[in-house]
């Protein structure tokens, strides 16, 4: 008989990366409401993330913030060892920190901007997968969420470096479900589409409502839209599920 304990996080650990505000936010208080003891990693901005830890802890969640750069091999050991010592080794590996993203005429993209989308969807989650894996294939129990994009789907224009690279970040993540599998490790997808948080408080009107007149299920999709699906994904309710990649857009895609 199914038991709804199955999605609790009890006594497990996660780290989200770049989740002191949108999307990240939200998976991390969700991860938190679910049980979990919860990493709040930022970059930049030490008084923004300490606000949004602020909000985490009244909600009565345990965590703590980890500032670092993910996509540094020495940081990231450093970011580890340091959540392993104040919550215990990470269970739960979320990776959606992410750089600027505009969107230019190929053209107008260097390679040193394709390195960095590259750097953030493709090494940071290889860097940190392999030092949490040793923790998760120990116990034969683990989590890694990709917060990938419809974009890859719907081939979005103009947008060449990011829809690379969020498609390597999906090869990676399919490839690494079949080889972690006999570990009892899942490794899944959330791909979102257009969810407006803070950085997309100046972005022209006529571009939202010509994104949002196209949703079928005629709604903006929020936040916590896309944490609902972390947490599942993260609990014993999604054993049986791994190397998927599930599209949260209100049916933009359906494949």
């Amino acid at each position: 008989m199914f038991d709804l304990a199955s999605f609790s996080l009890k006594n497990r650990v996660a780290l989200v990366t770049g989740s002191s505000t949108g999307l990240g936010k939200a998976i991390l208080a969700g991860l938190g409401k679910a049980g979990a003891k919860v990493a709040l990693n930022y970059q930049n901005n030490a008084a923004r993330a300490e606000a949004s830890f602020a909000e985490i802890e009244e909600a009565g969640i345990e965590g703590m913030l980890v500032r670092g750069d993910v996509t540094d091999e020495a940081e990231v050991g450093r970011m580890v060892d340091e959540i392993s010592g104040k919550l215990g080794p990470v269970d739960i590996l979320v990776f959606n920190a992410t750089p600027a993203q505009p969107q230019m005429p190929i053209e107008e993209y260097d390679w040193a901007f394709y390195q960095q989308m590259l750097d953030f969807f493709i090494k940071s989650p290889f860097l940190l997968t392999r030092a949490c894996l040793p923790h998760m294939k120990a116990q034969k129990w683990g989590r890694i969420i990709n917060i990938g994009s419809e974009v890859v789907a719907r081939g979005v224009g103009n947008f060449t470096a990011y829809v690379a690279a969020k498609g390597g970040q999906n090869g990676f993540n399919r490839s690494l479900a079949s080889e972690l599998a006999p570990w009892g490790i899942t490794v899944n997808m959330i791909a979102p589409g257009w969810i407006p948080v803070e950085r997309h408080l100046n972005d022209p009107e006529e571009q939202k409502e010509a994104y949002r007149s196209l949703i079928p299920l005629n709604r903006w999709g929020v936040p916590d839209d896309v944490a609902g699906a972390t947490v599942f994904l993260a609990s014993d309710a999604a054993a049986f599920l791994t190397g998927q990649n599930l599209h949260i857009n209100g049916g933009m895609t359906t494949h």
